[in-house]
């Protein structure tokens, strides 16, 4: 599918906007890694969660010298706070996290996969302020526990979903990893989240990176890639559930018909993040060593004013398979978290795109 002339116009002005961020790099979001316990064992972990973690949850008071860092220069409603794990809620003091957080004039969301959360947990997460929340759901019942490695993960995160359809005073999306395993009952999977009301769904491919590299189902073949793209188009137009593919990688002919936004990487440019061993970063899926400092040494907003070149400057990215490239003005690279440590690029939607069959899953 090749870029129409409407395409290069979009693209081109969404160049040239995130140029000036890239200059001005105002801080916009902002992960925090609470912990890396996790009650889950899946297949795809980029981190390496365990139930027990080798690395101790980041106290809440170190993560609040933080905040109180970037408000001394950042109105801190303009940052929006995400916090991530591992799983958030296995911190039995999270809320009490959320709340201070709030207090500070943040306002901040969570990632969960769902098997904790509760009526209780969640009443206690909107006392707290809680804002946002995402819940993943990895297609149905058998196949979902089977990527999430356990029998009853299905059955908490349909509860979840029930929950948060009757609070209307909550934004929530499902994010779907979409696998070899999956990839067949999308449209199964749909029906269902429509049947729930669920109204935002954000669909991903692993990449290969963590227990993803030991997984070949979960790698989708090329063909069904963009079968992926078809299917998030037609289902966007039928207008049931805002459906949308991912912020990662530059999507050629199918940039602007499968999410919101033309692509654009902004890890290091306006997204942030504290890992749980205090390493300052950016988008909390980069899990290569690009940390820029640490926040047990380092004040946290002079690091984001003064580094974060690697991130703001990416033509060191224009090598191997990008070197030549037509596309690399509007790729830039590709998104940062598709790089390993040594700046090799892991994978390339945009290839994968084109020249390649659909395999149909409507």
């Amino acid at each position: 599918m090749k870029l129409s002339t409407k395409q290069r116009i979009g693209l081109e002005a969404t160049r040239l906007i995130h140029k000036n961020l890239a200059n001005e790099h105002p801080l916009r979001q902002l992960f925090w890694e609470s912990t890396l316990r996790c009650n889950l064992n899946c297949r795809h972990c980029g981190s390496d969660c365990k139930a027990i973690s080798g690395t101790k949850d980041m106290p809440l008071d170190d993560f609040l010298r933080v905040l109180d860092s970037i408000s001394e220069r950042v109105d801190p409603h303009k940052v929006f706070v995400i916090v991530t794990g591992g799983e958030p809620l296995m911190r039995t003091d999270i809320e009490h996290c959320g709340r201070e957080i709030y207090r500070k004039g943040f306002p901040w969301g969570m990632v969960s996969n769902g098997l904790a959360l509760t009526s209780g947990r969640l009443e206690g997460l909107l006392q707290a302020g809680v804002h946002t929340m995402a819940i993943s759901l990895d297609g149905l019942h058998d196949n979902h526990n089977w990527l999430r490695r356990h029998e009853k993960s299905f059955d908490a995160v349909e509860n979840a979903i029930d929950l948060l359809t009757h609070s209307p005073i909550i934004d929530f999306d499902i994010v779907t990893c979409v696998t070899q395993k999956n990839y067949e009952e999308l449209p199964a999977l749909r029906d269902f989240l429509i049947q729930k009301g669920v109204r935002k769904w954000r669909l991903f491919s692993v990449f290969p990176a963590g227990r993803a590299m030991d997984e070949p189902l979960l790698q989708l073949e090329n063909r069904q890639m963009r079968g992926l793209m078809s299917f998030i188009k037609s289902t966007r137009e039928d207008g049931k559930i805002k459906a949308s593919y991912g912020c990662e990688g530059f999507l050629g002919g199918y940039e602007g018909k499968v999410r919101n936004h033309f692509f654009f990487c902004n890890a290091g440019i306006t997204v942030g993040s504290v890992l749980a061993d205090g390493s300052i970063s950016a988008c909390a899926s980069i899990r290569s060593d690009y940390s820029q400092g640490n926040i047990y040494k380092d004040d946290f907003m002079d690091v984001w004013e003064h580094r974060y070149g690697i991130y703001r400057k990416r033509d060191w990215m224009k090598s191997g398979e990008c070197e030549g490239c037509r596309m690399f003005r509007y790729c830039n690279g590709n998104g940062m978290h598709l790089r390993d440590d040594d700046g090799r690029l892991l994978t390339c939607h945009y290839k994968r795109l084109i020249n390649t069959d659909v395999v149909s899953v409507d």
